[in-house]
């Protein structure tokens, strides 16, 4: 269960690891925050008779430099403990869903809201206590949660003073599905199904991380030609997905041409995950010990062809857009956050990325296959709706030219290749993460004594992003809203797994 300091899968016994009382690993977080280290995720589960029941807590962290950090607690119910978010916001989601799913108490919390009423807090989403803006002509729009497209279900309410937004506020937790639980109900076997549809348009990363999770678990090995066919599988969809976000942008401000060529060119890069795996959105595509379909000759110079004419198409459409007077007035300086803003909130991907904070999986976290086959780490620094679209062009391009090397030599990719997968380590805990096109995909699967699973920890980076796209709302004019919505692009079942 060793590990290399840049794996992006940390495997071992839960007896290996650091226990705290939750007061002294609260600590523990915010004196690693403090040394501009992240909080990946921080998360509580009943302790097992044996722990005295209770609830076990985990935190993983990000250090500046070197390997993931995991540490654990035991905590009584109801238990409070100095909140970490009072001294350092990036921890406020991951303290409130900690308090919704278990009663931990944060004490100093500024913010303790549900974030997806769960458990008792189900059916009280009328209950929801707003934040209010007073003020002589301050009044509210309330958008949602039935929006007028075919979107998922969400409440945003602007307090407004005029055409001015001076806050934001968003409220989810319509459509909370309880993955987490369902994930101890099915067979191991079965489950990476039921895990590409967490968030539909990233289901290969989270595929990917849950696969490496399980093989971590299980010490599976998978050979490098499936993991070259997984990293060209998580491009694709990097890639169909950024233009999801582009057709949106340059529709929602009447740019026509960008909106129909990128919409014509993302279909022309999920039919060709289709035709390698019969899913567009490549489902399917990846399972524990390796991939259900390889890319034979005949699909490696279709999708070279097709990366070919993509990359023609999509440089002339980017050059129209990046050079049109109406898209630079209407993007730039609009949704603005901060880079300052961007690490206090711990904002994560993309979003992050176009604020000035460089930090991407592919390269902080690389392991064996991307230390080999690198992919560049791009920044952008005006933190905008300019800058996320910019970027968003830029990161095609990369993930384009790092699928064309990946293509045009190296091995024989056409055998679908799977490593049977040997039964889970008993009383193990496996945290795997991925950098999908929203940002780093975190799934951290525990067995207990008997080798099954006992909890799993699901977690979208969307969950981490939507308190940025509030941020960026303020002082903008709420005409201003759709652009910068669609500039973040997060999935609202991607918050309420």
């Amino acid at each position: 269960m060793g590990h290399a300091p840049d794996d992006p899968v940390v495997t071992l016994p839960v007896g290996s690891l650091p226990t705290f009382d939750l007061t002294a690993m609260a600590g523990e977080v915010g004196q690693a925050l403090a040394a501009g280290g992240r909080l990946l995720t921080l998360y509580g589960r009943p302790g097992t008779p044996k722990q005295g029941g209770g609830v076990t807590v985990t935190a993983v962290l990000l250090p500046v430099e070197g390997p993931l950090r995991v540490l654990r607690a035991q905590a009584q119910a109801g238990q409070a403990y100095p909140a970490i978010t009072a001294q350092h916001p990036a921890a406020q989601m991951a303290e409130r869903e900690l308090w919704e799913q278990t009663g931990l108490q944060p004490e100093g919390h500024p913010w303790l809201k549900p974030v997806r009423f769960e458990g008792a807090r189900q059916q009280h989403l009328d209950d929801y206590p707003f934040f209010k803006v007073r003020g002589q002509e301050v009044h509210e729009v309330g958008v949602g949660p039935i929006h007028a497209s075919v979107i998922e279900p969400g409440h945003f309410r602007f307090m407004c003073h005029g055409e001015q937004v001076h806050h934001l506020e968003i409220q989810l937790g319509y459509q909370h599905r309880g993955l987490e639980a369902l994930m101890l109900q099915r067979p191991v076997a079965a489950l990476t199904p039921l895990v590409e549809t967490i968030a539909g348009d990233t289901s290969i990363a989270h595929a990917w991380a849950h696969c490496a999770a399980i093989e971590g678990l299980s010490g599976t090995p998978v050979s490098p030609e499936a993991e070259r066919v997984r990293g060209i599988a998580l491009e694709l969809e990097r890639v169909a997905m950024h233009l999801v976000a582009i057709t949106g942008l340059a529709t929602d401000i009447a740019f026509l041409q960008g909106g129909t060529t990128c919409g014509r060119l993302r279909t022309a890069i999920i039919n060709a995950t289709m035709r390698v795996c019969g899913s567009r959105f490549g489902r399917g595509w990846l399972r524990p010990g390796g991939v259900r379909f390889g890319i034979t000759e005949a699909l490696r110079t279709d999708l070279q062809t097709t990366l070919a004419a993509f990359a023609r198409d999509m440089a002339e459409v980017a050059d129209l857009m990046l050079s049109a007077r109406s898209v630079r007035s209407r993007f730039q300086g609009v949704g603005r956050v901060g880079r300052d803003d961007a690490l206090g909130l711990g904002l994560v991907g993309l979003v992050a990325r176009a604020s000035g904070v460089a930090l991407d999986l592919r390269s902080r976290l690389p392991g064996a296959f991307h230390s080999t086959h690198p992919v560049a780490l791009l920044t952008a620094d005006s933190g905008d709706c300019w800058a996320r679209f910019e970027l968003r062009l830029r990161e095609i391009d990369e993930s384009t030219r790092w699928l064309q090397q990946m293509l045009q030599s190296g091995p024989d990719l056409a055998a679908p290749a799977i490593t049977p997968v040997a039964p889970l380590a008993p009383s193990s805990l496996s945290v795997s993460l991925r950098e999908g096109f929203r940002g780093p995909v975190l799934h951290a699967l525990e067995t207990g004594a008997d080798g099954r699973l006992l909890h799993a920890k699901l977690q979208d980076p969307s969950m981490l992003n939507w308190f940025g796209l509030a941020l960026s709302l303020r002082g903008n004019e709420i005409s201003d809203f759709p652009i910068c919505n669609k500039s973040f692009d997060l999935s609202y079942c991607g918050n309420d797994l």
